[in-house]
């Protein structure tokens, strides 16, 4: 039986937890090498994980911006299909960037995890505030990667991902091609990397829990739970979406797409729900022009569950460490995490967790040694996030093939 990179890295916080804490009861004394020991080895994991950021970042924005360009150019019922699919991806983010954090003020606050995490990452106040707005376009752009500056690099790399889209189609592909096969070895380095998961996770964890106990459990637990319930929210504001402006009834909705909801729980992939999917909207009437088009599409390029996610580990982490974030900030995490979210076309499995929410924690300014740790969890709420992508990818198909059929 093979064992899934997933639940491998999963295995290998447990692991660490119950080491962490073990020691903090059986031989305190201890905690201070062990943890001396542990912490080099958990940094030098994510560290590997960070190198390849940059060029991925860049790679999978060029390659996604054009991809975009050509299906929005494709057609009426492609412009309509991404019309409603960047809308649902900026009110995501946007109401992830709200309730987060009013989830979060709500939850108990432990002072322990929290000089716990500071003292692991060396880190006691990030630089989540200043004059952002002097840094958004970089005067070298090369210089913006090598110092890991991920807001100037991606308003560079839009810019020129866009201008691309401009010249002439020969030429243009060949630099796409480029652009992805860089990003098909970077997600192999990644998988690489992500082999070695367990390791790096038991490396990062066991220090924090020797030092912050039970409170780093709790604090994943809360982790999850509001991930959860965002995922759990955007699926049923969806379906109010598919009603509005003389959409779908209600009733009539939901249960044309409870069997493809089933399945995306049950798989926890929206590629293997497609097929669930054509039925879904085949039994609801949509032409199948529409559908041929806009699910494909929607499968390939529309994850609403991730720009929740990415704004969900920002206010998680700031909330971990004490820290408020100016909204000036979380506005532009927000617009960051639309265009991430976009981009990242074709990330497989926990390389897309660290892949596009490490450029986001970065452009907030915050720590990023968290993301180790939250990806070991990642596996938990993925199920509602699959159901969430999926009530998404059938919502965007709904109101296209609604304006496309004839009234009344």
């Amino acid at each position: 039986m093979t064992i899934s990179p997933a639940t491998r890295v999963f295995a290998g916080l447990v692991l660490g937890i119950l080491t962490g804490l073990s020691l903090s009861q059986l031989a305190p004394g201890s905690v201070d090498s062990v943890s001396a020991l542990a912490q080099p080895i958990g940094r030098l994991w994510l560290n590997a994980l960070q190198m390849c950021i940059v060029p991925l970042v860049v790679s999978l924005l060029v390659v996604g911006i054009n991809q975009a360009n050509d299906i929005a150019s494709s057609g009426r019922i492609a412009r309509r299909a991404m019309l409603w699919i960047v809308t649902l991806l900026f009110l995501a983010a946007l109401g992830s960037a709200i309730a987060a954090p009013l989830f979060l003020a709500f939850m108990p606050h432990n002072a322990e995890l929290m000089q716990a995490l500071t003292s692991s990452t060396a880190v006691s106040a990030p630089a989540a505030t200043g004059d952002w707005t002097s840094t958004i376009i970089p005067a070298n752009a090369i210089a913006a990667a090598a110092a890991g500056a991920v807001v100037p690099l991606v308003a560079f790399t839009l810019l020129f991902a866009f201008a691309l889209t401009q010249i002439e189609s020969v030429r243009r592909q060949q630099i796409v091609g480029f652009f992805q096969a860089v990003a098909d070895t970077v997600i192999q380095m990644v998988h690489w990397i992500l082999w070695v998961g367990p390791v790096g996770v038991f490396a990062l964890i066991l220090p924090i829990s020797a030092q912050a106990g039970g409170s780093v459990v709790k604090a994943l637990g809360i982790y999850i739970g509001m991930l959860c319930l965002l995922y759990l929210s955007i699926t049923a504001l969806l379906y109010g979406v598919a009603r509005i402006g003389g959409g779908e009834p209600l009733l009539r909705y939901a249960k044309a797409i409870l069997p493809a909801q089933v399945v995306a729980m049950s798989t926890q992939s929206s590629v293997a729900t497609l097929p669930a999917m054509v039925d879904s909207a085949g039994s609801l009437g949509y032409p199948s022009r529409v559908t041929g088009l806009v699910l494909p599409l929607a499968v390939s390029l529309f994850r609403i569950t991730s720009p929740i996610q990415y704004l969900g580990v920002v206010s998680f982490i700031a909330w971990a460490y004490g820290i408020e974030l100016p909204v000036a900030t979380t506005a532009l995490c927000v617009g960051l995490a639309v265009v991430i979210s976009v981009g990242s076309v074709g990330l497989p499995g926990q390389a897309i967790f660290m892949g596009t929410n490490l450029p986001v924690v970065q452009a907030a300014g915050l720590p990023v040694e968290p993301l180790g740790l939250l990806v070991a969890v990642d596996m938990i709420p993925d199920i509602f996030a699959t159901l969430g992508n999926v009530t998404a990818d059938l919502t965007v198909t709904s109101k296209v093939a609604r304006a496309e059929m004839p009234s009344g």
